[in-house]
């Protein structure tokens, strides 16, 4: 008993100690970065050539013996010199990640990239969005496609490959590209626009409760989670509704007038190979397909603009990523049964 009362003072006081370390950087962090520019960040660009190079001389390294080796990195030497004496201009592909959250956040780093390929590229080039999402909210989704719509305005080809999913916001971003590549299994469509929200009224009645709502404009407010929603209110909210779904539809066959619009949203998802059939894809194909094919022909470039994260943030970052992590973790335990 002892020498766990010695173990817990002493744990406590590490604990203690390690809080108060972390307050003092956090606050040493928030007087350095005070007056600097708050949305400052840094524009990343790699050549994916050399990402598959590395992969195919690791492999060549244990594959091939000793001699293999030596005669094929003397052939490769002797190509390299050729096309040095006489180079050869290939195409640039550009590469764009977009990982869309309900907010669509990853639009602000998008936006930077867009702007910076657009001072370099030519109708020649060419950008590649690796697009996944399964959508959001309707104005910062919006906002994506829009940075999107620049390209297109340049007159530089812009092909969209999704792997996993682009649903609702996500497939309204894909649709602008001039090509839509799918892998197989991928989901897409949900051309549709959804609302809910719950109502705890009668709960409130119930415990005599009151809660008033008060709105300059008839329909500044329509249906609200604590107040008494009416007919008028839910009709006026449904017909909101049903003109954002129209704009959707309009949006989408703009860019892809090859659809039969009232057929595809519904709201309804499709597996890529059934979207291949309703046009809402034009190839069956991974990201990685389709890049290291480019590859051999072209140069490769990805982009990708980075924000500088205080130290606030990266520490709240961290939190939040063991949080997730976690609940993912439980969440698929529980919900494994149904994929099998």
């Amino acid at each position: 008993m002892e020498f766990l009362a010695e173990y817990a003072s002493f744990l406590a006081k590490t604990v203690t100690l390690v809080v108060a370390i972390l307050v003092v950087l956090v606050s040493f962090a928030a007087l350095r970065s005070k007056g600097r520019r708050k949305h400052a960040g840094q524009l990343q660009v790699s050549k994916l050539n050399d990402f598959y190079k590395d992969l195919r001389e690791r492999l060549e390294q244990t594959l091939l013996d000793k001699d293999q080796l030596k005669a094929l990195r003397k052939t490769q030497s002797k190509s390299e010199k050729k096309q040095k004496k006489t180079p050869e201009i290939k195409p640039r592909v550009f590469v764009l990640d977009f990982d869309g959250d309900i907010k669509a956040s990853a639009t602000e780093s998008l936006r930077h990239e867009i702007t910076a390929l657009l001072s370099l590229a030519t109708p020649k080039d060419e950008v590649v969005l690796r697009l996944e999402s399964g959508g959001g909210m309707v104005h910062s989704y919006g906002l994506a496609s829009s940075q999107l719509a620049r390209i297109r305005q340049a007159g530089v080809p812009l092909t969209v490959c999704i792997d996993k999913v682009a649903a609702s916001g996500g497939y309204m971003m894909a649709c602008i590209g001039e090509k839509i590549i799918s892998a197989p299994f991928a989901i897409l469509g949900s051309i549709g626009v959804v609302a809910q929200l719950p109502n705890v009224n009668r709960l409130l009645k119930k415990h005599d409760i009151d809660f008033e709502v008060l709105t300059a404009g008839e329909y500044k407010r329509t249906l609200t989670v604590f107040g008494e929603n009416t007919e008028k209110g839910r009709e006026k909210f449904q017909e909101d509704l049903d003109i954002t779904h129209q704009l959707f539809k309009n949006f989408v066959s703009r860019y892809r007038p090859q659809l039969a619009i009232d057929d595809v949203a519904t709201g309804e998802v499709w597996l890529g190979v059934a979207a291949l059939d309703k046009q809402l894809v034009d190839e069956l194909q991974t990201s990685d397909e389709y890049l290291a094919s480019k590859a051999k022909t072209a140069e490769l470039f990805h982009l990708h603009y980075a924000e500088r994260k205080s130290l606030q943030e990266r520490v709240g970052l961290a939190a939040s990523g063991s949080v997730d992590r976690v609940l993912l973790t439980w969440w698929s335990r529980l919900t494994q049964q149904r994929f099998w």
